[in-house]
């Protein structure tokens, strides 16, 4: 329990922040959770969206030191990984005439080959 005016200030001053702080990191919990439920629908303009907010959330929340930005980065990574899994296997895209696998373009004995 503070004793001094400037304590009881100052736990006033760090309830009210913890508050906020706790309502800023369940905002962004629950945008992280709206991309899942996105990725899990399959609906890929959704999913380019909340992508976009969540790492615009996330960023803004590393930046006021919400979360540490290693963090933040860490998210990031794994929602981006988890965008490119829900595209499907990219094998099933074809290459075209004159690219190889990767979609550079075939260079030296790599297009002889492929144009026979």
């Amino acid at each position: 329990m503070p004793n001094s005016r400037s304590a009881k200030k100052s736990l006033r001053k760090s309830q009210k922040r913890r508050l906020h702080n706790r309502m800023q990191r369940s905002a962004l919990r629950t945008t992280i959770k709206k991309f899942r439920a996105a990725v899990d629908a399959g609906d890929r303009e959704a999913v380019d969206a909340a992508f976009r907010l969540a790492t615009k959330k996330l960023d803004q929340a590393a930046a006021k030191n919400l979360i540490h930005r290693n963090k933040a980065a860490r998210t990031k990574s794994r929602l981006a990984s988890l965008r490119l899994a829900s595209d499907g296997p990219a094998s099933e895209v074809p290459a075209a005439a004159g690219q190889d696998a990767t979609g550079q373009a075939a260079t030296g004995q790599d297009a002889v080959e492929s144009s026979e």
